[in-house]
């Protein structure tokens, strides 16, 4: 379920939208998100939720007032990408647009990455001989100018660089507070350096409340944000990786080839993607079914804990509907394909946990209005700090110190940042646990829940079976029935059978007997010799 903001045009019917996906770039914060969204929706008959952390939008427009490149437009023109989620016909472009945004998110971790390693290495030091004085020695100021540049311009680049594409479009996000607040520090430090008292060569500064000395420089400060936040977009960035794992491993659990067989009863091995509904495919023990389809011959167990969280096997017969990536169990299976690709159940999971993602809770609301009015109301305090300090006759120095101290403090939005990305992390490991959340809304309501009621036995199990006892017939030892038991199962696939062989070869693993005559009874165990 996907949480739509108010529609731009009350008198159109939800039932009168069509529905895409577009892919985001560029966004650094949830101001820029808030931004998009509100330009997407002042378009005529477009509902739009923009979500930063997932960098996507779900929009839903009247396609006879607007077309979906008009959409790609808007954003591009307030200085962001934006493209087309490829609407999957099959597997194979389904993994290519999953494998396109693996690679996106692995480039910009791996830019952080390295970003965040070199800053630091430049940056640490220059924080602690700022802080000790003790370790302060001639011309230190010197070398921490060498030491900072790098990292304000090379380093702080991207928050340089979002800053300056914005202004250009006449807008502020979080990024316009780091740019403006390290520029500041880093100036003002350079200032009291070549033309303040900081050049001194027993030049010491101790660490103390106060402000606008003229031998005081902010090395420190520039460095410190820069390394800090750096540091949050790396841990950002690998958790929107993990996150995205969920997705990725639900599209790897379908079969990638089929046996097919044709009218003329020839089985022979395609891919996937050609798989066409009304097919007939052979699914063999331990196999995953194919797609989605009704058996038409055979009888098995088949493994559907995927879908229904149930550990014990369901046995199926001719008439019985299999899903896709289930796994077949026991005997040999006939399957008239009914749905394939992105109308699969499989595919439909894979699109309930996408749209999860890109929702947005009330919570996360909240933060994108706040985020849209933070910054500007940062900057205006700081303004109203160097004036304020002026009146109340502060030196100028000490004003404008007083004032860029604003600017860093507020660098950080943490309500900005952590709210989508918890939420994309909660539905994604949700994912991989096997818990199927709908709507980021289900996640935050969870902090209500005081009791859980389950309906069935095996969604709380390990959905591992085992032998808990046995009972031997009279003159039989326990072993003895294990050991025969085993040997017949031995050749089973049936998740029965693989806890009997378990149990009699656990430890001192008991020699199996040679089986002949060895047959599978749906529904009624194996026999042999």
């Amino acid at each position: 379920m996907t949480t739509t903001s108010a529609p731009a045009n009350p008198a159109i019917s939800p039932l009168d939208l069509s529905a895409v996906d577009l892919r985001v770039s560029g966004m650094t914060c949830a101001a820029c998100a808030a931004r998009i969204e509100k330009k997407l929706n002042r378009l005529d008959g477009v509902e739009a939720s923009v979500n930063y952390a997932t960098e996507g939008a779900s929009v839903r427009y009247d396609a006879s007032r607007v077309d979906p490149n008009e959409l790609i437009v808007a954003v591009e023109g307030i200085g962001y990408g934006a493209r087309l989620v490829e609407s999957a016909a099959g597997r194979g472009e389904t993994e290519a647009e999953a494998e396109r945004e693996r690679n996106a998110v692995h480039v910009r971790l791996i830019g952080l990455v390295r970003r965040l390693v070199i800053s630091a290495g430049l940056g640490l030091p220059v924080i602690v001989v700022s802080m000790i004085s003790r370790l302060q020695f001639d011309g230190w100021p010197w070398v921490a100018l060498a030491l900072t540049t790098p990292v304000v311009v090379w380093g702080a680049w991207p928050f340089h660089r979002a800053a300056a594409v914005n202004a250009r479009h006449g807008a502020t996000t979080m990024d316009t507070l780091v740019s403006l607040g390290v520029i500041a520090a880093y100036g003002w430090s350079v200032f009291a350096l070549v033309f303040g008292d900081a050049g001194r060569a027993t030049m010491r500064m101790g660490f103390h409340v106060g402000a606008g000395q003229s031998d005081e420089v902010y090395f420190e400060v520039a460095c410190a944000v820069i390394v800090f936040l750096l540091a949050g977009r790396t841990f950002e960035a690998r958790a929107k990786w993990n996150a995205g794992e969920a997705l990725r491993t639900l599209i790897d659990l379908g079969a990638r080839d089929v046996r097919v067989i044709d009218g003329s009863g020839v089985t022979s091995t395609v891919a996937i993607e050609h798989l066409l509904p009304g097919m007939r495919f052979v699914v063999l023990p331990g196999e995953k079914v194919a797609t989605d389809g009704v058996v038409e011959s055979g009888q098995s167990a088949i493994d559907a804990s995927l879908f229904s969280g149930e550990s014990v096997p369901v046995e199926v017969s001719p008439g019985s509907a299999v899903a896709g990536a289930t796994i077949n169990a026991g005997g040999r299976l006939v399957v008239r394909a009914t749905r394939v690709g992105t109308d699969t159940a499989l595919a439909h999971m894979a699109r309930l946990v996408r749209d999860a993602q890109n929702g947005k809770a009330s919570v996360q609301r909240l933060a994108d209005r706040v985020s849209a009015v933070f910054v500007p109301t940062v900057m205006a305090l700081a303004v109203l700090t160097f004036f304020g300090w002026v009146a109340s006759s502060h030196p100028v120095r000490a004003a404008f110190t007083a004032a860029v101290a604003v600017l860093i403090v507020a660098c950080p939005c943490a309500l900005g940042l952590a709210t989508p990305t918890a939420l994309l992390v909660g539905t994604g490991r949700g994912a991989q646990l096997g818990l199927l959340i709908r709507g980021p809304e289900i996640l935050e309501s969870t902090r209500k829940i005081d009791a859980i009621v389950l309906d069935k036995t095996g969604t709380i199990t390990t959905g591992r079976m085992t032998v808990t006892s046995v009972a031997p017939e009279p003159g039989r030892t326990r072993e003895q029935v294990l050991r025969d038991a085993a040997a017949v199962e031995a050749a089973s696939e049936h998740p029965i059978g693989r806890a009997i062989v378990a149990a009699a070869t656990a430890g001192a693993a008991l020699p199996l007997p040679s089986v002949t005559d060895f047959a599978a009874h749906a529904g009624a165990g194996v026999t042999g010799v």
